[in-house]
C-alpha cells in the first residue's frame, strides 16, 4: 500500500533531491505540491516545483502558497546556498504546465478531507502555508495523518544563526502555529539532517546511473557542494530535505523522543525551536539519532533508478 504524501516546498537544490527521491519512491503516491518562499521566491518556487515533477513524468497538480510571512517582513532567498533561480547555476527552467487555481492553504485543506487519515504532508520550507492552512480550515488537524517537518533543532544549534535553522527561522510565527496545533508532528530537524552526507561522488553515480534526473542533480549539486564546502571544509552536503521524506518511507531509520515544542518569535534567540515540558501543547515526535548510513543507501538506490520510474509512468500515459 502506497503512502499518500503532499511536499510543501521552496525548491532548492535538497528539495529537488527531496521529490526525486519521493517520485522514485514506489511506496510514495505524491498527490500534490504546495510552494513556499525561502531558498527562492515562491513564484520561482512554483516554477521549479512544475520542472520537477514534468522532468519525472509525475503527473499532479502544484499549487502556490504564501509569498511572506505571516507577520514580518521577509528575508531575501537564500540565493548564496542554492543559486539565483534555486537550482546552483543553472538557468531558470520553464515548464509546460500551470499552477493549480488553489492557494497552498486551501489544496492543503480540500486534499486531506477528500482522503481523511490517509495524507501525510512532508514539509520542507518555511511553515507559513501550513499554518494558513490551520486558519482556513481548522479541522484539517482531524483530516490529515501527519506532518513531517523538515526544520528546527532539539540541541541549541542553527544554520543561519547559532540557534536558528533556516525553515523555521524564515517564518517562527509560522512555525509556534504548527508545532502548537492539535495534530501529529514529527520534527527532522539539524539534530539528524547534518549526520547524513553525500559527496560529489555519490552525484557522479547518480548521473552514470540516470543520465536526465540524476544527471541534473549532478548540475545542480556543484553551487551546493560549492557552499558546503566553504563552510565546513569538506565538499560534501547535508541532506536535509531527503531525510524527511525518508522518515515518512523509513521511520524505523531514526530514533525520537516526544517534547513539546516552542519556537521563539523575537529577540537575539529568533526562530530557535526549544523543547519546552511547561508549555500547554501537544508533545511533537522529534528525530534525535538517524541511521545515516541506511538513509543514504535509500537515497541513492532510489534516485538511481529515478529516470527508469520516470520513463515507466510516461509510457503508461
Amino acid at each position: 500500500m502506497t503512502q499518500k504524501l503532499i511536499i510543501d516546498t521552496d525548491p532548492g537544490i535538497d528539495d529537488a533531491m527531496a521529490i526525486h527521491l519521493a517520485f522514485a519512491d514506489s511506496r510514495i503516491d505524491v498527490i500534490g505540491m504546495t510552494t513556499i518562499f525561502g531558498n527562492v521566491t515562491t513564484a520561482q518556487a512554483t516554477r521549479n516545483a512544475l520542472y520537477l515533477a514534468e522532468m519525472a513524468h509525475y503527473d499532479l497538480p502544484v499549487a502556490g502558497g504564501a509569498a511572506i510571512p505571516r507577520h514580518r517582513a521577509g528575508a531575501p532567498p537564500a540565493d548564496f546556498v542554492h543559486g539565483d533561480e534555486g537550482f546552483g547555476d543553472l538557468p531558470a527552467m520553464q515548464p509546460a504546465g500551470k499552477p493549480d487555481n488553489r492557494d497552498a492553504a486551501r489544496f492543503l485543506c480540500e486534499s486531506c478531507a477528500a482522503h481523511p487519515g490517509e495524507v501525510i504532508v512532508c514539509a520542507v520550507g518555511p511553515l507559513t502555508n501550513l499554518a494558513a492552512a490551520l486558519d482556513h480550515d481548522p479541522s484539517i488537524t482531524q483530516t490529515v495523518k501527519r506532518v513531517v517537518v523538515m526544520g528546527g533543532s532539539a540541541a541549541r544549534h542553527g544554520n543561519v544563526s547559532d540557534c536558528a535553522e533556516a525553515n523555521i527561522w524564515n517564518d517562527p510565527d509560522a512555525a509556534d502555529a504548527v508545532f502548537g496545533a492539535d495534530w501529529d508532528v514529527t520534527m527532522v530537524g539539524l539534530d539528524v539532517t547534518e549526520k547524513t552526507q553525500c559527496t560529489p561522488e555519490d552525484f557522479a553515480r547518480l548521473a552514470e546511473s540516470a543520465p536526465v534526473i540524476g544527471g541534473f542533480l549532478e548540475q545542480a549539486s556543484r553551487f551546493y557542494f560549492d557552499f558546503h564546502e566553504a563552510k565546513t571544509g569538506k565538499r560534501s552536503c547535508f541532506m536535509h530535505d531527503p531525510s524527511a521524506i525518508i522518515a515518512v518511507t523509513d521511520p524505523d531509520l531514526f530514533g525520537y523522543e516526544r517534547h513539546p515544542i516552542t519556537v521563539v518569535c523575537s529577540g537575539s534567540e529568533i526562530g530557535r525551536t526549544v523543547i519546552d515540558p511547561k508549555a500547554d501543547r501537544r508533545s511533537t515526535q522529534i528525530a534525535m539519532t538517524v541511521d545515516s548510513k541506511a538513509v543514504g543507501e535509500i537515497f541513492m538506490r532510489y534516485v538511481a533508478a529515478a529516470d527508469h520510474m520516470a520513463d515507466a509512468r510516461k509510457n503508461m500515459a
